[in-house]
This record gives structure tokens, sequence and C-alpha cells, in this order.
């Protein structure tokens, strides 16, 4: 009796499972504004890590310093986190508490 259940759910149509596939989901890399780190310093962290240009480095830095934080950029979470870690790790070994850090884009 077992055997004809097994070939009764063997028969049938096959169909095939299609998996949607998603973007990544995405991470901003913000600076925070501090009472120490200069501006030039941040400008240049903007240049060296995110591949800003002068202008645009500056325009940041300046929302940095007024708003208390800036976007960076916006990167996958490895890429984001990598920044992240290297900026802060460089502004240490240059003697700024500069802080920054990942927030998933909404």
């Amino acid at each position: 009796m077992s055997s004809e259940t097994d070939r009764e759910e063997q028969s049938g149509v096959a169909t095939e499972k299609k998996i949607k596939l998603q973007p990544p989901r995405m991470y901003k890399v913000l600076m925070f504004n501090d009472d120490y780190t200069t501006m030039e310093f941040v400008i240049h962290v903007l240049e060296k890590y995110f591949q800003k240009a002068a202008p645009e480095a500056h325009a940041i830095m300046i929302e940095v310093h007024t708003r208390g934080y800036g976007v960076c950029g916006i990167y996958t979470y490895e890429v984001a986190e990598s920044k992240t870690a290297k900026v802060i790790k460089y502004a240490r070994e240059n003697g700024h508490p500069l802080k920054c850090s990942t927030d998933p884009v909404d």
C-alpha cells in the first residue's frame, strides 16, 4: 500500500521554484563632528578613503561641522564596515578622535 502512495506522490507536473534576487541592503558611512579633529584632516580622509573630489569633500566637511554628522558614502555592509574601520584606525594613528559609523539606509 505504501508503494502505491509513493507512486501517486511522484506523478504530476514538475515545477521549478523561482528565487527572487534582491539587491543587497545598503549602509551609510557617517562621520561625526568633534572638537579636536581638524577640518583639513576630515577633508583629507574624505579624499583618501571615499575618493571625494576636493569640492565635495569640503561640502561634506561643512555638513559634519554644522549638522554634527555627514554622510561619506553608501555601500554594501562589508565595504561600509571596512571603510569605517580604516578611517578610525587612520585617525587614531594620526592623533585624531574622529568618529565614524555605519547605519542602514532606510
